[in-house]
């Protein structure tokens, strides 16, 4: 049964296709937008080893990966040695004086150190010098070349530690800069970035501070970001805008970044008078400091991206008075096709109030002309807030159904196939805000519900210009822009092109904005966190809400058959995108499955108390896996077993004891000064081991002071019996010379020693993983600790 065309109903569903070709222009439009946002950000090809002398080439710097992460080389070890000695030849092979600096440096920035109290190391950085032909300071090029135990370390960082030995070649075979580039490659960085440390603290060439470019990797693929920069960056950032060939980095990332609790070495010279950039790829999180993280997981357009950048900074930095960087204050920044985006941080407050006063007006414009009632207005405002709440809290939700049906993804950085599962929470903020849209949109009229996430947009502007300036401009921008569009619409005829060219274009900022920072934040955070990108992808669709309105069916004002049509046509976007989440997170459980190349994380220590020759298995699994779960049972405290693992409580289960010696404590001096005592101690292992730590008992003396190797370190305390400890990283073999100064409490002071090596596989009762079960990359993995107690 059909309907006349001449019928007022056809008439009404006659307007829907008038308006599809202006939907698909301003689809198409944005899409384009999109499609050219997210190809900017991919690293470029690789370069050739026949590539010209002057350039960076990912082939040439591959080859040295593929010789410094040829195995796990964790400070202090032979095999760090003979990568360290690699470095060495490499450096002087080009015409560099090159020299290590053998020293013992204390901890840099936030790290608390295992012991709860101070951490030393011994370190060897490789420090060479690229002279200045008239120098205004000095440019370092800086990555750490030690890896984790549990890895090679064939990204973190034999990618940043290739990366300045092909630049450094680049810049030998080109004219001589204005400005000294010191390259430096530093150790003990995965411990306690003491190599850092020590090169920023007491390095003749680091005396007068100067510019410094650190090079990361936090996985093995994706862009190389800019994420953390030196206080008042404008300068900095001017630069990288200009002289890095793929200028990725935001301001937004700096400010969480500074919030977080994490470090690289370039902490170590932050705390120093040094200003600069720190870069790093970090997508591909699942093979972070895990035996998977070796040279042929590495993405070379990835370390093509590094070293291009890195090349291009040294090359302007060591031509730019160094002199003139100082500023007074940060930019605000972010990346658009082509370039960097960037303006003085102090417009901040003063555009995100622009953008509440446009956003005002155009909300007393639409009450003006009749597009929306003041009631309406506020009812769009209260609503908008919906998807807001719901899409973050709906990610959670769809994170922990997939890691309930796969639990190992709980030890993991980010699954191994992460790309189905982030494309689920993007389909499943298209659910929330289509289905929202759909059931609110009649109600309340498209204008006030577009009206009300501007409102939301302007407002989240102006919070984050106070609490985290840097971020201001993902909302900010969005909010001006919409408001003027929606300003112009206002201005001109409804039915004309203009009012869509309008809003297609504040669309397109919101895309041009908001797209990579969704894109951008799945890696930084991982899955777990996912529902933080939901957030965005959700601002994103209210920046862009009336072209979704283009494409939404109009009744236009008929009642029955009419609106039913439209009612049913608006519901199909939510219905599409809720099918698509529900089959991309099907897809992703079974693309990604743990096999023997994706091995699912498991994590085991080993300790033996030497003393009373009791054995535990511990583990630091919340859930342990079924082969963990052989091993450790109940939670259990090692608090005041072994201190110096950090942890107060770990999953436990007995094991065989093992025939290992625990490290000794000898008393080279004892002397005593009015009410306090000084032991001067040697603390030896017994066998090659990675750390040795020492403890003091609290309740038997306090210790005032402290020198280890020859180096006075801050005394810090926790609570519990061992109250105060040192963790020394790579330890000589003669062992560490401590002296404490201490206000005795009893009668003798108990001491509480402890070393630790790697590898389980000779102790006894060790059953070999099956072929799908991994390491999970974790500084502990695989630790294999022995403690004792000593009282003097």
């Amino acid at each position: 049964m059909g309907v006349s065309p001449t019928r007022p109903a056809d008439r009404a569903l006659a307007r829907p296709r008038r308006r599809l070709p202006a939907a698909l222009a301003a689809l198409a439009a944005l899409l384009a937008v999109g499609a050219g946002t997210l190809l900017d950000l991919r690293p470029p090809a690789p370069r050739p080893a026949d590539a010209p002398a002057g350039d960076f080439s990912a082939a040439r710097a591959y080859e040295q990966v593929r010789v410094i992460a040829a195995r796990p080389h964790v400070a202090g070890s032979p095999a760090n040695d003979q990568v360290r000695e690699h470095l060495v030849d490499v450096l002087r092979g080009l015409g560099l004086e090159t020299e290590v600096q053998d020293t013992v440096a204390p901890e840099a920035g936030q790290l608390s150190g295992a012991a709860g109290g101070a951490t030393v190391a011994r370190v060897r950085n490789v420090v060479a010098r690229v002279p200045g032909t008239a120098p205004t300071g000095r440019v370092f090029l800086v990555a750490h070349y030690d890896s984790v135990q549990s890895g090679p370390g064939g990204n973190d960082d034999a990618a940043g530690t290739s990366t300045i030995l092909e630049v450094g070649r680049a810049l030998t075979a080109g004219p001589r800069p204005r400005n000294d580039i010191v390259l430096v490659l530093t150790d003990a960085e995965e411990a306690c970035l003491c190599g850092a440390a020590a090169f920023a603290q007491s390095h003749p060439l680091a005396a007068d501070g100067g510019v410094v470019l650190n090079l990361e990797a936090r996985g093995s693929t994706g862009p190389v970001i800019m994420f953390e920069t030196s206080r008042n960056n404008a300068k900095l950032v001017d630069v990288f805008g200009r002289a890095a060939p793929h200028p990725v980095g935001t301001s937004f990332a700096v400010e969480i970044y500074r919030a977080l609790p994490n470090d690289t070495d370039f902490t170590a010279f932050l705390d120093r008078n040094f200003v600069g950039l720190n870069s790093a790829y970090i997508d591909g999180g699942a093979v972070y400091h895990s035996p998977l993280d070796t040279p042929a997981a590495m993405d070379r357009r990835s370390l093509q991206m590094h070293g291009d950048n890195a090349l291009g900074l040294a090359r302007e930095f060591g031509r730019t008075d160094l002199n003139a960087l100082r500023s007074d204050h940060d930019a605000t920044y972010f990346p658009v096709p082509g370039g960097l985006v960037r303006y003085p941080g102090w417009l901040t407050l003063p555009l995100a109030l622009l953008a509440v006063v446009a956003v005002g007006v155009l909300g007393w414009l639409l009450r003006r002309r009749g597009r929306a009632t003041a009631g309406r207005l506020a009812a769009g405002v209260g609503l908008a807030l919906v998807p807001v709440v719901a899409a973050p809290l709906g990610a959670w939700l769809l994170w922990t159904g997939i890691t309930t049906a796969r639990p190992g993804y709980a030890e993991l950085l980010d699954p191994y196939r992460p790309t189905w599962y982030r494309l689920a929470v993007v389909a499943l903020a298209a659910t929330i805000l289509f289905a929202w849209y759909a059931s609110t949109r009649r109600r309340v009229g498209p204008a006030a519900l577009a009206f009300g996430g501007l409102v939301w947009l302007a407002l989240f502007g102006v919070l984050l210009a106070v609490l985290v300036p840097g971020g201001a401009y993902l909302t900010t921008l969005p909010a001006l822009a919409g408001a003027l569009a929606g300003l112009a619409a206002l201005a001109t005829r409804l039915d004309g092109p203009w009012p869509v060219l309008a809003v297609t274009l504040a669309g397109a900022v919101a895309v041009l904005i908001l797209l990579p920072t969704v894109v951008l934040l799945f890696p930084a955070l991982g899955m777990a966190m996912g529902g933080v990108a939901a957030l965005f992808a959700v601002l994103l669709g209210l920046a862009a809400l009336p072209v979704v309105d283009l494409l939404h069916p109009q009744a236009g004002g008929q009642r029955g058959l009419v609106a039913l049509r439209a009612r049913r046509l608006g519901a199909l976007p939510a219905v599409a995108a809720g099918l698509a989440a529900v089959v991309l997170a099907g897809v992703g459980l079974v693309v990604d499955r743990f096999d023997a190349a994706h091995p699912v994380p498991t994590h085991l220590m080993y300790a033996l108390d030497a003393g009373t020759g009791k054995a535990q298995w511990l583990s630091r699994e919340d859930d342990p896996q079924p082969w963990t779960a052989g091993f450790v049972d109940d939670r259990a405290s090692v608090a005041d077993d072994f201190p110096g693992l950090g942890d107060p409580e770990l999953r436990a289960g007995p094991a065989q004891p093992a025939n290992l010696p625990a490290p000794t404590v000898t008393v080279l001096a004892d002397t005593r000064a009015g009410d306090q005592r000084v032991l001067r101690l040697r603390l030896v292992p017994q066998r090659p081991v990675r750390l040795a730590t020492l403890h003091v008992d609290t309740s038997t003396a306090t210790v005032r002071s402290a020198v280890v190797g020859g180096r006075e370190v801050p005394v810090k305390a926790r609570e519990g019996r061992w109250g105060f400890g040192i963790v020394f990283h790579a330890p000589p073999p003669e062992g560490i010379e401590v002296t404490l100064t201490l206000t005795p409490k009893a009668d003798k002071v108990v001491l509480r020693a402890m070393d630790a090596s790697d590898g389980l596989t000779a102790v006894p009762g060790f059953r070999p993983r099956p072929a799908d079960v991994g390491v999970v990359g974790s500084h502990t993995s695989e630790m294999l600790a022995v403690a004792r107690s000593y009282s003097f």
